[in-house]
Formats: structure tokens, sequence, C-alpha cells
């Protein structure tokens, strides 16, 4: 099974707008997800870590993307396929209720040279 970071975009304006009914099944299709493997969590406040060229760590409080959509949540998921990932989350609440999801795959990362 591939690995596959997701992202939440949306606000409570959007959700506030999505019948009932609606935002019911998609919370339900998280808990699908869950009970599946799925690592999901709600976005908190994130911090900007550097270390350019190993000369010292700076943090910054806040995002460094920008979307017309806050940040809503994250998950790291499993399926078969792209189009079996895609599938799993356009039931989940950021996508049902007027928000977005981005799905990421994960590809395995290589040794640097040199490391083992």
């Amino acid at each position: 099974m591939a690995k596959f970071l997701t992202i939440g975009y949306g606000d409570e304006a959007g959700y506030d707008r999505t019948a009932a009914e609606l935002r019911d099944r998609a919370h339900a299709q998280d808990a699908r997800l869950r009970e599946a493997g799925a690592a999901s969590g709600i976005a908190g406040s994130p911090v900007q870590v550097r270390n350019h060229d190993a000369t010292g760590v700076v943090v910054a409080e806040g995002p460094f993307l920008s979307a017309a959509l806050p940040v809503a949540g994250f998950a790291l998921i499993e399926a078969a396929s792209l189009d079996e990932a895609i599938e799993a989350v356009s039931g989940t609440p950021c996508a049902i209720a007027h928000g977005v999801v981005e799905v990421w795959p994960l590809h395995d990362q290589a040794p640097a040279a040199g490391r083992s």
C-alpha cells in the first residue's frame, strides 16, 4: 500500500452552510479512515524552522504557505493508488463543506550519498 499525506483546508463558514446530514456523513468517513489506520488530526498553530548551512536554528511563528482557506487538518492514509486515496478523502468534511483536500503521494526517500 502506498502512503498519502492529505491536507484539508476549510473554514467555519463553509462548514456551517453545509447540511448537517452531509456533515455527519463526512465525519463518519473520517472515522472510517481512522479505523483503517489513518493518522489524522486538526491543525494547530504552526512554526517555521530554519537552520541554513547549519549555522543556527531560527524559529518563526506562523505558516510559511498561504492559501485561500485556512489549513484545517492533516492525515496520513494508505491506499492502493492515487485514485483510491482521492476516493477515500472525497467524502471527508473539508471536501464536502466547501473546502478542499490536497492529496500528496509520499515516495520512499533513498538515502543521500554517504548516509546509511
